[in-house]
């Protein structure tokens, strides 16, 4: 049977600097994108048929066309609830209020050659650790299995 496996030591300034430093590598991993502006949610405006509006001279007070709750696609029941919510100046919901939110929902388009990137990167880190620890590998294997 081969000797016992004895993993290299390593001081407590040089633990607590990995720790510091992937902790600093996850915070980046998910914060960047959303720095970078890349993982902001995507909104596309979606007029129902005869709606419209025109800007105020202001450029952001919209003057709504043949605007009903009916024309929003929302019911009696979703008409009470939106009353019940207040916008975000503090008064309740109206249906040229609500259209600013109903009329731009998200766009849940998934970037597959963003997630093909993200599988390749991942398995690449997965393979550069398993070649870079080969030797450790095979040591404990040895030790629990031979």
């Amino acid at each position: 049977m081969k000797a016992t496996y004895i993993p290299p030591k390593q001081s407590i300034p040089g633990q607590l600097f990995d720790v510091a430093f992937l902790l600093a590598l996850v915070f980046a991993a998910l914060f960047l994108p959303i720095w970078l502006g890349i993982a902001v949610p995507s909104r596309v405006e979606k007029l129902p048929p005869g709606v419209s509006y025109t800007l105020k001279a202001d450029k952001t007070t919209k003057v709504w066309k043949n605007l009903t709750w009916e024309s929003l696609g929302q019911n009696p029941v979703m008409v009470q609830q939106w009353k019940k919510l207040n916008d975000a100046s503090g008064n309740p919901y109206t249906k040229e209020s609500a259209a600013d939110t109903i009329t731009m929902p998200f766009d849940y388009t998934i970037d597959v050659a963003g997630v093909a990137m993200t599988g390749i990167v991942i398995l690449g880190y997965f393979l550069f650790l398993l070649f870079m620890s080969a030797k450790e590998y095979k040591d404990v294997i040895a030790e629990k299995f031979d």
